[in-house]
């Protein structure tokens, strides 16, 4: 018996060893002794996370890949699902660290990593496949057209690498698209405690007319009168470091 990859739920199986365990690989294990992988499917990657020393935790809504995971792999009873990963609260975590990984359904490639990041003080760590271009985007660096929103907000909370690409010939079905391998590693960065909204909205705002100087892509927000001869206001938003746009949040802040 196998599961029948269903359209709906943006289900494309991998089907490659090799890959599944360098996924695997791609976590530390370090610092926290719970992982949760996301989509799980088949058990692609859940047969070697169940050879860690880790308790396991599934974020699976397919009832016919929980009944097919449950029958297939020993370690694995009701109480290792814990439902739609976007509607988490990870109140079972009790408070403690954990990992996520899994190959991403792309449909919810973006929601996945914002759930991450209104998380990330439980998620020391993520690796995850998902449409290579939303991993370029994730891990993109200023001055370059991957550069936007989504690298932003995901780099102010963690330090990201594009690890490889993955084949469309190694899913069932085979996808339309390449993917790519990131990790991401929380990082110690400071100064957006309390900021976070206002870094989201200048953020937004800034890439939204990416084209214009932030002088003129700010204006909705009312940039403070202190500000306005800032040197970054002078600069297109793809130009700002993360560093740069944390920073620039806090002034704001301090001269509203």
């Amino acid at each position: 018996m196998s599961v029948k990859a269903k359209k709906h739920l943006g289900q494309h199986f991998l089907t490659d060893e090799n890959i599944a365990r360098k996924i695997v690989e791609g976590l530390s294990f370090e610092n926290y002794n719970k992982v949760m992988e996301v989509g799980p499917g088949m058990g692609v990657l859940t047969k070697y996370l169940l050879e860690k020393d880790q308790h396991i935790y599934l974020a699976e809504i397919d009832k016919e890949s929980i009944e097919y995971l449950k029958n297939n792999y020993s370690k694995i009873n009701e109480e290792t699902f814990v439902g739609d990963f976007l509607k988490q609260d990870f109140q079972f975590t009790n408070g403690e660290q954990i990992a996520i990984i899994g190959n991403f359904p792309y449909n919810i490639s973006s929601q996945i990593l914002f759930q991450i990041i209104d998380h990330y003080e439980l998620i020391p760590e993520m690796v995850g496949m998902f449409q290579k271009e939303v991993a370029e985007r994730t891990a993109a660096v200023p001055r370059t057209k991957d550069y936007g929103i989504l690298s932003v907000l995901v780099q102010a909370y963690y330090d990201t690498s594009y690890l490889f690409t993955v084949h469309e010939n190694v899913f069932n079905p085979p996808p339309k698209v390449k993917s790519g391998v990131i990790r991401l590693t929380r990082n110690p960065k400071e100064g957006l405690a309390g900021n976070e909204i206002l870094f989201k909205q200048i953020v937004k705002a800034g890439f939204n007319q990416r084209r214009k100087k932030l002088s003129n892509a700010l204006k909705v927000l009312n940039i403070p009168e202190a500000l306005k001869t800032h040197e970054f206001l002078d600069k297109r938003a793809e130009e700002l470091s993360v560093t740069d746009f944390i920073s620039f949040t806090q002034l704001w802040k301090e001269n509203q």
